[in-house]
């Protein structure tokens, strides 16, 4: 049965753009209103979160302790650290009236949240936890569609049309310019061999020395590299839209379930051994048939990971199971 909680809910992140993405695309699939609250701690707070300290709301600039204030939501999703001590802050601050989501391993027991979302590979398990596979994001049907329609241009570019999507380096991931040159050839092979066209998006991490190889690898290649908002508004919802299939980077969880949202095939070039927990991530991936070695065959199509509308649904039940706020619908 589908239940709809009343009230508002709050998605509570930092600025970072993957946090963002992930509360805000849960809180969106809630069908309650959504308020979007963008909040930083102050030191020591910041140094400990989610580990409470006294002072409460001192947490918080004074600019922002007006926001972070009553009529309370009846669900509030933080996303990072410093979400993290808010969100179980709320719980107490509102005698428990307040539902509280947590995304991501808060790393301290999950019971000091009603939930608390946690992706497969980070290992985390509890009676109040639910485990996707990978992160939860936008892309769906219509998100595609709105994406084709934003970029209608990127629909008269030559097929096969390959996004690809460039992180860059993190703890144990070389992402550099030897990198790029490696997976520049995969890709220029690939082109010469099936014509069509790369559309290429760089990341806020990704180093120049990468962005400078890519960009003279796409010299005479029909195409794009889109490097910042230098270049015009970001095409991205428009490059996963039109494309055939994706090449990924394969340091990032967000890129890689994004990519894997789409239902086109999708492919990563690992030349190195991966940290463990992306390690398993990637493992996860590979055994559902979503994620292939970038010069492999793969099917054009393949079932698209959509997680997000149905850790939805497993949050509803368990709101209207734990507060007498919800109606059935």
């Amino acid at each position: 049965m589908h239940h709809k909680p009343q009230g508002e809910c709050w998605a509570i992140t930092d600025r970072a753009a993957g946090n963002q993405r992930q509360a805000l695309a849960l809180a969106e699939c809630l069908e309650l209103p959504v308020r979007h609250l963008v909040l930083s701690l102050r030191a020591p707070w910041s140094w400990l979160s989610p580990r409470l300290l006294p002072g409460g709301r001192l947490a918080l600039p004074a600019s922002q302790r007006n926001t972070f204030a009553p009529p309370w939501p009846t669900v509030a999703i933080g996303c990072g650290r410093s979400a993290a001590l808010l969100t179980r802050m709320l719980r107490s601050l509102t005698d428990g009236h307040c539902h509280t989501v947590q995304v991501l391993d808060p790393r301290i027991d999950p019971e000091h949240w009603d939930t608390v979302i946690a992706p497969r590979h980070d290992g985390l398990i509890g009676a109040n936890v639910l485990n996707p596979l990978g992160s939860l994001n936008p892309v769906d049907d219509k998100w595609l569609a709105d994406g084709r329609e934003s970029s209608p241009a990127l629909g008269d570019l030559p097929s096969p049309r390959v996004g690809v999507l460039i992180g860059g380096p993190r703890t144990g991931i070389r992402i550099d310019a030897d990198y790029a040159h490696r997976l520049a050839e995969h890709l220029l092979a690939r082109q010469r061999r099936e014509g069509g066209s790369l559309l290429m998006l760089t990341s806020r991490r990704t180093p120049n020395a990468v962005t400078n190889v890519m960009r003279k690898a796409m010299r005479g290649i029909p195409g794009l590299l889109w490097r910042s908002s230098d270049d015009g508004p970001n095409p991205y919802p428009g490059v996963l839209g039109w494309a055939d299939h994706l090449v990924v980077t394969p340091d990032s969880v967000n890129m890689l379930s994004e990519a894997c949202a789409v239902g086109c095939a999708v492919h990563t070039f690992v030349p190195d051994v991966l940290p463990p927990k992306l390690a398993r991530f990637h493992d996860s991936l590979r055994v559902a048939g979503l994620l292939h070695d970038v010069d492999d065959d793969a099917p054009l199509q393949q079932m698209p990971l959509r997680e997000t509308q149905a850790i939805a649904e497993a949050l509803r039940e368990r709101i209207f199971r734990r507060t007498d706020l919800s109606v059935g619908t």
